[in-house]
């Protein structure tokens, strides 16, 4: 291949010491422009503009596949390649001047002396033979011959300065003397020539050097000198050398702090920091940010640790907080071999000489607790091969191109094995109260490492007496204190350095001590037209957590329990809390309105509360009222445990018709105990024992359900209260089908209608339910469904769906009670068709049950084990527990009928135990029936027979639904036909 020279005359040697001459100006043009931008796709306008500056020719596409046809013919291998983009000359390293230049220069760059830069230096200057393309004048080049020029300039003051710090000073003068007089302005030339005299000692031409140059920019310019040049003046004048040799550094250099033995965790954060670190493309920059004391710097420096093998050159630590960025660089350039009077005075020059100083090296740099973006980019590498890893109390949303990782609390398993290994054995002895220890830590690390640490310097502290300690939110910052660890002053460090409007919302954000907030709160509580502008300060300073948009889609933030509980200290006025307290109760008592009253209690009676927040703001919030309480629902359970007594009922009760609705019996009954534990009205409380009387009963604990049923009974009939009186009864009306006193139960429920006419309310498809449960069971199977008839008449004409098909669920069993098996099964078909689209999935589970027996009994198995299993699915999710139950028996009778009668058995089993705890008396007979239908079914006579007859000691032969119950679980345990 042919070799090129653009610096000095068009050149092209074929084979050595041959060179190629091109006859054609255009020729010799095209070529030029091409090696100009050897590697580069060139555009064929370009290339036109260079070939023709007064207008190409017609045929000038012809013409340029001419010249460059030529050009292949002239010169042995040439490689021009056409593309989308035009025309590429593609040459290797060694065969073009221009890059044997930049390639020695780059080397001269990285050199770790200033002998071996030197060298390579003037190896890239020889390469110049004269001006770039001395003798052809391509208009088109003019600006790359100029940058050409400025590239060879800057190279020669590059190697000047290796020269000098070589030592090399007495051959310099006359070649500085020679640039200088082509280039008077150059300040840089100007200094190196001084130094260079100075240090021939030759002081009074340095200075007259100096006086030249101050002359001339005056003159031309009308400027003074830049500071470089005055420092070399100023030096000059006190007779010392500007600037001294620079001593290689030493590599590697290694700042890092030791890595802790105790290190536990982060494996996640770890793998992703070394993962990000250790790529090689570019200069990877990771930012750990984090909460106070949330372990950021203790995580750094293991992952720097790891990475040691990769980055060979060094690891510099550098601790930013509350230093000055001059100062930084400062050091590290001495720590770099840099010696203190060759440190510049100007930021960006120090920064400029760090840079250099890493080039093409492989280098960590750990910068922590950064504050500022700016001080971030003046620590960066310039050159692939370094990484960096910033650690900040703070998001530093400014720096572009960062890698960000949010560092939370730890996880509850690595919480607890960092307590033991800070604490000893003892925390695995006494579990229960390191838990307690663990969650008034919040899991920090931080508080975590001082905890564990008062427990090892004394021994004699136990767990509980600590965990009492911190479970004191008045004293827990206290606690947290040894030696000079504490949790408070970390957490004081990113509040002072928070703005006034941002401290302000930091201390009234601590006196709201919800578990999260939604957007529109926040900003209510703050109360000022820069309230945004603070909380964004807040969550980018980490002591705030911007958790994303909830299932309503507003956006929620969440403050750290050690953090709270500090700007709870600082709390001076509560800006916008009663407001914000007042809008929550009253989106309740909206979204309720909107949600289907499922659960069987009425409301207390209240008037509608005021709504402080705008009409469109409400709207929005409650377009989904579902989604707004799933998104407040732990903020209303902790509301609810705060509130006044006849408040937090209130708010309860509006809570409950999502939590019933949803099935969420456990979270329910919580709440209704923390409001009965706190009543000091007995009508709070007897509303509150009313509710987990049904809380128990849907759980199956009947007999302890109908007890506390009729002690509410009692008290509210004393007092009056006849709408509630009427529900409660009602509700024990069922409870006593489920007990199996059926006659008791009818007069119960005729009670609960006498009770709903003295107040002139209608009665509810509830009364008519429990009625008609009651007639089934006392074989009065005609009059059941006269009385489903008429609630499903009612239910109709409301046009609600979910009661419609709570109607159609009591009329279909009651026909398929009388023989209409079409009828039944048009109506079960209707109800589960009703209630699939709401969210009453209780009535939902119930309906779908039903239709699997009447499936079963009428011969459809398929159809009946689908439902059933659906069913029991849905019982499961909604901790309805007989329900549940009934499901299981009805699955298992259906494995018999697979020839699965062992497989059977323990579940049938389970499911008498459970039954016969409940006290439900037709659900233990029917079990033993199918029990004993396995047993026979496994060949064990004995146990057949035992089954069998106490299913016949249970059986009430007036009961037609538990007989229809039993066809139905028969049918299923019949043989598969193949």
């Amino acid at each position: 291949m042919a070799h090129f020279g653009v610096l000095g005359p068009l050149a092209v040697e074929g084979a050595p010491g041959h060179w190629v001459a091109l006859r054609g100006e255009r020729q010799r043009t095209l070529l030029a422009v091409l090696l100009v931008n050897a590697g580069q796709y060139v555009h064929v306008d370009v290339l036109v503009e260079a070939l023709w500056p007064g207008g190409p020719p017609k045929s000038y596409t012809s013409n340029l596949h001419t010249y460059l046809s030529r050009l292949r013919e002239r010169i042995d291998g040439l490689r021009v390649e056409h593309g989308p983009l035009g025309y590429r000359l593609r040459v290797e390293p060694g065969e073009l001047d221009l890059l044997v230049f930049r390639a020695a220069a780059a080397e001269g760059k990285r050199a770790g002396d200033a002998v071996a830069a030197a060298a390579h230096y003037r190896r890239a200057l020889a390469q110049w033979r004269g001006p770039v393309l001395a003798g052809l004048h391509v208009p088109r080049l003019d600006a790359d011959v100029a940058r050409l020029e400025s590239e060879r300039l800057a190279v020669f003051e590059d190697c000047v300065d290796a020269e000098l710090t070589a030592g090399r000073h007495g051959e310099l003068t006359g070649e500085l003397q020679a640039m200088i007089t082509e280039h008077p302005l150059r300040e840089r030339l100007a200094a190196q020539l001084m130094i260079a005299l100075h240090r021939a000692g030759r002081q009074g031409d340095a200075l007259e050097v100096y006086r030249r140059l101050r002359t001339t920019l005056i003159e031309e310019l009308g400027v003074e000198p830049g500071a470089e040049a005055r420092r070399v003046h100023a030096a000059v004048l006190r007779g010392e050398d500007p600037v001294p040799r620079l001593p290689p550094p030493v590599w590697p250099v290694c700042q890092l702090p030791p890595d802790i033995g105790d290190f536990t965790g982060r494996d996640a954060e770890l793998a992703e920091l070394t993962g990000v670190l250790g790529d090689d493309r570019g200069v990877p920059l990771a930012v750990l940010s984090g909460e106070p004391g949330a372990g950021k710097s203790t995580l750094a420096v293991r992952a720097a640790h790891r990475l040691r093998a990769r980055f060979p050159d060094g690891q510099l630590y550098v601790p930013l907080a509350g230093r000055d960025i001059g100062e930084v660089l400062a050091d590290l350039l001495r720590a770099l071999g840099v010696p203190g009077p060759a440190v510049p005075d100007d930021v960006r020059a120090r920064a400029a000489v760090f840079r250099g100083r890493l080039t093409d090296r492989r280098v960590l740099v750990v910068l922590d607790d950064a504050v500022d973006p700016g001080d971030v980019r003046a620590l960066l590498p310039g050159t692939p091969g370094c990484a960096v890893l910033v650690t900040s109390r703070r998001r530093l949303s400014g720096l572009a191109g960062a890698h960000r990782l949010p560092l939370g609390p730890l996880s509850g398993a690595d919480a607890a094995e960092l307590l033991n290994r800070l604490a000893g054995a003892r925390v695995a002895r006494e579990r229960a109260d390191a838990e307690r220890i663990i969650a008034a830590c919040a899991r920090l690390p931080l508080a975590l490492r001082i905890a564990g640490s008062r427990l090892a310097i004394r021994p004699h502290l136990r767990l509980d007496e600590l965990a009492g300690r911190l479970e004191d939110e008045v004293r827990r910052l206290d606690e947290l204190t040894v030696s000079d660890l504490a949790v408070r002053s970390s957490i004081a460090l990113s509040y002072e350095g928070l703005r006034p409007p941002a401290r302000r919302a930091f201390r009234l954000l601590g006196r709201c001590r919800l578990a999260d907030l939604p957007a529109w709160a926040v900003t209510t509580l703050v109360g000022t037209p820069d309230a945004d502008e603070a909380v964004e300060e807040l969550v980018e300073a980490s002591l705030l957590e911007a958790r994303g948009a909830d299932p309503s889609g507003e956006g929620r933030y969440r403050m750290h329990d050690l953090v709270r509980l500090y700007a709870a200290e600082l709390a001076e006025d509560t800006g916008g809390l009663r407001t914000v307290l007042s809008a929550t109760l009253a989106l309740a008592d909206a979204a309720a309105s909107r949600l289907p009253r499922t659960v069987p209690m009425p409301p207390p009676a209240a008037a509608p509360l005021p709504q402080p927040l705008p009409e469109d703001l409400v709207a929005r919030l409650l377009a989904r009222p579902d989604d707004w309480f799933a998104a407040e629902r732990a903020n209303l359970v902790l509301l609810i445990g705060w509130l006044p007594a006849p408040e937090a009922v209130r708010l309860l009760d509006k809570l409950s018709v999502y939590l019933y609705l949803h099935g969420q019996y456990a979270e329910m009954r919580a709440a209704y105990e923390t409001v009965l534990a706190a009543a000091d009205d007995p009508a709070v409380a007897v509303l509150a024992e009313a509710n987990l009387a049904l809380l128990r009963h849907e759980r199956g604990q009947y007999e302890e359900a109908a007890a506390t049923y009729r002690q509410c009974a009692k008290e509210l009939e004393a007092r009056r209260e006849h709408h509630t009186h009427a529900w409660v009864t009602a509700n024990l009306a069922h409870c006593l089908i489920g007990l199996g006193d059926a006659e008791e139960a009818l007069e119960t429920a005729a009670h609960a209608r006498e009770l709903f006419t003295m107040d002139g309310q209608p009665e509810p498809i509830r009364v008519r339910s429990a009625e008609s449960a009651a007639l089934l069971r006392l074989g009065r199977v005609a009059e059941a469904r006269d009385v489903d008839a008429i609630a499903l008449t009612a239910a109709r004409e409301t046009g609600d769906a979910r009661q419609i098909g709570t109607a159609l669920h009591g009329f279909a069993w009651s026909s398929f009670l009388t023989g209409d098996d079409p009828h039944a099964a048009a109506a079960i078909a209707e109800s589960v068709d009703h209630l699939r689209p709401t969210p009453a999935r209780s009535e939902l589970a119930k309906s779908l049950r039903t239709a699997g027996a009447i499936s079963a009994a009428t011969g459809n198995r398929e159809h009946a084990m689908a439902a059933f299993g659906e069913a029991r699915e849905l019982a499961r999710e909604l901790d309805e527990r007989p329900r549940e139950l009934s499901c299981t028996r009805a699955l298992a009778a259906g494995w018999i009928g697979e020839g699965r009668a062992a497989q059977a058995i323990p579940v049938l089993q389970q499911c008498l135990t459970e039954f016969r705890e409940m006290g439900g008396r037709s659900a233990t007979g029917l079990t033993w029936l199918v029990l004993g239908r396995a047993y026979d079914a496994t060949g064990d006579a004995a146990a057949a027979e035992e089954a069998a007859a106490e299913a016949a000691r249970l059986t009430d032969p007036r009961d037609a639904s538990a007989a229809a119950v039993r066809r139905a679980l028969l049918a299923l345990t019949e043989p598969v036909q193949e």
